[in-house]
């Protein structure tokens, strides 16, 4: 079976969707990026895989589902982290972000017969997913980073060393307020929507009723099962 990745940052305010201020405050988008990650932690626990592994820059906390291996980022650039997160593994693997909380079991749940890769683009131009049935760091040191093109230079890389390549559906990841407002559509009974809800019925930069705590644990009952 597949070791399914997360890389991310712990959700704390200055740290994290940076580009969500305005119109949230600091707290708020730390709050969102909190609620993000939760979904996606949540969808990955929900998906079949032989490990399951956190590659985080911070500290757990309590948004964080058991059954989950927890370790350090690396130091260097965005491209040797996710090689070193490679690196770990000896099998196939698959590497998300946290930025896409829409994401489900089912999109992760990756099939490596007849195939060598699976990429997952994203419509910012990056790539949101990245399976490799042999895990290779040398595949992704190098790749430009947070640029219009990165998901089109890592799939070439891929390609031009002779792997067979899938693609998953392409997703919008969570950079701005209309990111924000688009992706909570495509996921309203999730903890991010709901999130989002709280802050927008607050008002432009209106502390809403859970920001000064953890959102952590299940669906809250008004927002039901994702």
């Amino acid at each position: 079976m597949t070791t399914l990745l997360v890389i991310a940052k712990e959700p704390r305010p200055g740290r994290v969707k940076t580009r969500l201020t305005p119109p949230f405050t600091p707290r708020q988008a730390a709050a969102l990026a909190e609620a993000a990650l939760a979904d996606t932690l949540h969808a990955v626990a929900a998906t079949p895989a032989s490990r399951r592994v956190l590659v985080l820059d911070g500290s757990p906390g309590p948004w964080l589902p058991p059954g989950f291996d927890v370790v350090a980022q690396c130091a260097g650039g965005l491209d040797e982290r996710l090689a070193a997160a490679f690196a770990r593994c000896g099998g196939p693997a698959l590497l998300i972000g946290m930025d896409t909380p829409q994401v489900t079991p089912e999109l992760l749940t990756v099939d490596f017969a007849g195939c060598d890769a699976w990429f997952g683009p994203a419509e910012d131009g990056g790539f949101w997913a990245l399976g490799l049935a042999c895990p290779d760091p040398a595949l992704l040191r190098g790749v430009p980073m947070s640029t219009p093109v990165t998901g089109a230079v890592q799939r070439e890389r891929l390609v031009a060393a002779g792997l067979r390549v899938r693609d998953l559906p392409s997703l919008r990841d969570v950079d701005t307020a209309s990111d924000a407002r688009a992706v909570a559509a495509l996921a309203p009974r999730g903890r991010f929507a709901a999130r989002l809800a709280r802050y927008t019925a607050a008002g432009p930069c209106g502390v809403g009723p859970s920001e000064a705590g953890p959102f952590a644990g299940p669906v809250p009952p008004t927002a039901g099962p994702r």
